[in-house]
């Protein structure tokens, strides 16, 4: 049966409540925010300050969050348990709402397989009496939650269009999931060992089936251009790329084409100097374009590929102030949680160390030059060895 909006809620069935009072039940005349996430989830983490938030201004209305990690990853129930409670004590220590744990799957079986929901954040609402208000992403609490409160969001059209176009996107993802799920089978083994043949393989069969997906899309091109070093496939697809990425006035993807091209952590040596460049000055134009300096728009996912761009063309100053400004877009308009700053924030201080050749630092990371910069380097987590506390 399909969870959906009207549909009764499921049962609450996890093996440990690990902060605050055990929920048996759901009350009637109360509404509750059903959050599932992880600690390995980025955008999980992110939003749990706002989940604070929100159980702080709505307390008084009878709402009640609570936090189902349902997907923590260890060898064993114990481990995970242990591990996802350090992990809460560290970082979140004045929690503010409830948080349950489960290691049997039985909520991923009771609540996200049959609402189509194949990822992670994801809200459920269970309103006053009991039944499914809204299932989808946290950062839309803010429209929906007030509109639950006052009664109105469930008989609304905008409602149940939300609602089926939600379940539309979740079988579609559910469908993906079922034709990709031998791909990965056989593109993981390959990637650890290094046999890019067999990768490549397991790629281009993805790319057939989902030629709108960007993660394989780049790594297609990544695998030709840059372990195979295989110029004669490799360059017509980086092309593609490009041209799609442009086609799409999509950030992430023009991002991805320019991480091909002009990641520092990458030896680009081999690749054809003036198409290179002429691809990649495309790409920075409209990426600027898009994400214009000017505002407070995120700026870190791009710019730091954008200022190589603008470094290895002899713009220098240009270089430091795009990264300058990306470094700066982490924490506005609203500050990042400290995962996903140490995530973003030592390449990016790095190559502002780099092309500063000085000590640059960022809250309390700081970078030394590396030396010799720019070097050639195979390793993908270059950029970020040089960076250290204090």
């Amino acid at each position: 049966m399909v969870l959906r909006m009207e549909s009764p809620a499921p049962p609450i069935k996890v093996e440990n409540w690990l902060r605050g009072q055990p929920l048996t039940s759901f009350q009637p005349g109360k509404v509750y925010v059903v959050e599932f996430w992880a600690t390995w989830c980025g955008p999980c983490v992110a939003a749990m300050p706002h989940l604070v938030q929100l159980q702080d201004k709505y307390k008084d209305s009878g709402v009640e969050v609570l936090g189902v990690a349902a997907c923590e990853r260890a060898r064993t129930a114990d481990e995970a348990r242990t591990n996802l409670d350090a992990w809460l004590t560290e970082k979140f220590s004045n929690l503010n709402y409830r948080i349950g744990f489960d290691y049997t799957g039985n909520m991923n079986k009771l609540w996200m397989d049959p609402s189509f929901s194949v990822g992670i954040p994801t809200s459920f609402v269970v309103d006053r009496d009991g039944r499914i208000a809204f299932i989808g992403f946290p950062t839309q609490l803010d429209d929906v939650l007030p509109k639950i409160l006052n009664g109105g969001w469930r008989t609304s059209d905008e409602a149940r269009a939300a609602d089926t176009e939600r379940i539309a996107e979740g079988e579609r993802a559910m469908h993906e999931m079922t034709r990709t799920k031998p791909i990965y089978a056989k593109l993981r083994p390959a990637m650890e060992a290094e046999d890019w043949a067999t990768a490549l393989s397991a790629v281009e069969e993805a790319v057939a089936v989902m030629p709108d997906d960007i993660d394989f899309r780049e790594l297609h091109a990544g695998l030709l251009l840059h372990k195979m070093r295989d110029m004669r496939n490799g360059l017509p697809v980086m092309r593609q790329l490009v041209r799609d990425a442009i086609d799409k006035k999509s950030e992430p993807w023009m991002a991805g084409a320019m991480r091909q091209l002009f990641d520092p952590a990458m030896d680009n040596s081999h690749l054809p100097r003036a198409e290179r460049f002429a691809m990649g000055r495309e790409l920075s134009e409209r990426i600027l374009e898009l994400v214009p300096p000017q505002g407070d728009a995120r700026k870190f996912l791009s710019y730091g590929a954008v200022a190589q761009y603008y470094y290895e063309s002899g713009n220098k100053e240009r270089a430091i102030e795009l990264v300058e400004l990306a470094l700066k877009s982490l924490d506005h308009p609203e500050p990042m949680q400290d995962e996903l700053k140490q995530y973003f924030g030592p390449p990016l201080l790095q190559a502002l160390a780099n092309y500063k050749g000085e000590k640059a630092c960022y809250g309390a990371l700081c970078a030394a030059p590396q030396d010799g910069f720019p070097r050639e380097s195979k390793s993908a987590g270059a950029g970020r060895e040089n960076v250290k506390k204090g």
